[in-house]
């Protein structure tokens, strides 16, 4: 009882750490990850004899929560030593079909024919969390003293028409009837729409829910599309969620899309968007765990679902599952196997990991999902052992 008080004061002190560092933060170029960097103190920890070494990549999306979640690890469980690389989606399922890494991360689904490459692949729901629109907007004047200006509001029509290089200029009467409270402040500026340059489940999440959003998105929701507002010539490309962070930041009058935790940890001004029940959201965890309950049966045979424009009053429109992606029973080496299968459990199931994921924005699966994720977890063997005990 004493050592698990006293892990789970420690990982609590983690999460306090990387908030401070959040909001410490500075909005330069160089858009900075939520929390410490990957390769920071757990990279020089010493290590136990007989320690396992895992090395897992992909997804930028859940990059914050893995690197706090990973360096708070080492204290749990001081026999591994656990890596993740943010490398985009793409790169990640390229990484397990390949077996060049131990564990994957995405929150792009696998295809058919990633899976049949992949012989043996599961994927994991672990968190859900908001792709937010994130804007740099010289606006025409200065508010007076003492006034703040409101935050920019969108609704779904607009955002696929920014996206479609329909609407290119801040000051369209479509954003202005949108936005009473900045009449006047927006400016006659050509609007510079950022994207992902790189394969993305980012990008995924983000053009599925346009395509919900409006018949007017014909480019289709997936990890890499060509973008009609690059057609339009002002469309500008990013790679990572670092890279579109820090394009909108050093680009006046642009608007990208992030991670919700990429927003946070560079304090930028992020979109309200009006949702499909005509509520006016923001985006935080319980805008993310609204939209989880509009979907909570979706999941299909392989626990993937898509979770975008729920219907809710307090959904969040741009939500989805960040994955982790295993082989299930083709694993040779089973002491490493067994490491991976219990960091995921801790995970999914510890209460000050779930703070901490919370505290950046994700939100954590509920019970019933939860449940679901531990089980196939379970089916995972090496060598024909269950590796879960």
């Amino acid at each position: 009882m004493r050592k698990n008080l006293i892990v789970t004061i420690f990982v609590l002190l983690i999460a306090a750490m990387a908030l401070s560092a959040c909001g410490q933060a500075s909005a330069t170029t160089e858009a900075a990850p939520a929390t410490v960097e990957p390769d920071a103190p757990a990279a020089t920890a010493s290590l136990a004899p007989g320690s396992v070494q895992i090395n897992g990549a992909g997804a930028t999306f859940p990059l914050p929560v893995y690197t706090a979640w990973t360096y708070a690890y080492q204290y749990v469980d001081p026999s591994v030593a656990i890596n993740y690389q943010g490398i985009g989606s793409g790169g990640g399922k390229k990484g397990i079909i390949d077996n060049t890494i131990d564990f994957a991360g995405s929150d792009s689904l696998l295809s058919e024919e990633d899976y049949t490459n992949g012989g043996d692949l599961q994927m994991y729901p672990m968190l859900a969390g908001a792709v937010v629109p994130v804007y740099n907007i010289s606006f025409a004047k200065a508010a007076p003293d003492g006034t703040t200006l409101p935050a920019l509001v969108l609704d779904r029509q607009t955002l696929v028409d920014i996206y479609n290089g329909v609407v290119n200029k801040w000051n369209d009467a479509k954003i202005v009837a949108l936005n009473p409270g900045l009449d006047g402040y927006l400016p006659d500026a050509t609007i510079t729409a950022v994207h992902r340059s790189d394969g993305s489940g980012t990008t995924e999440i983000f053009t599925k829910a346009l395509t919900s959003f409006s018949p007017d998105w014909t480019a289709g929701g997936a990890s890499s599309v060509e973008w009609p507002v690059d057609k339009a010539g002002n469309g500008m490309g990013g790679k990572g969620n670092q890279g579109v962070a820090a394009a909108v930041i050093s680009t006046p009058n642009s608007i990208g899309y992030v991670e919700l935790s990429y927003a946070i940890s560079n304090k930028m001004s992020m979109v309200s968007l009006v949702n499909k029940a005509g509520t006016t959201v923001v985006a935080n965890a319980d805008s993310v765990a609204s939209d989880m309950s509009d979907f909570a049966n979706a999941f299909d045979a392989k626990l993937t679902a898509t979770i975008v424009d729920g219907g809710g009053t307090n959904s969040w429109p741009i939500t989805g599952y960040t994955y982790i992606i295993l082989h299930t029973t083709s694993m040779t080496d089973c002491v490493k196997a067994q490491k991976i299968v219990e960091f995921l459990k801790w995970a999914l199931t510890d209460e000050a990991a779930g703070k901490q994921a919370a505290g950046l924005g994700y939100s954590v699966l509920p019970a019933a999902i939860r449940d679901q994720v531990l089980a196939k977890l379970g089916e995972v063997t090496c060598s024909g052992t269950p590796v879960l005990k």
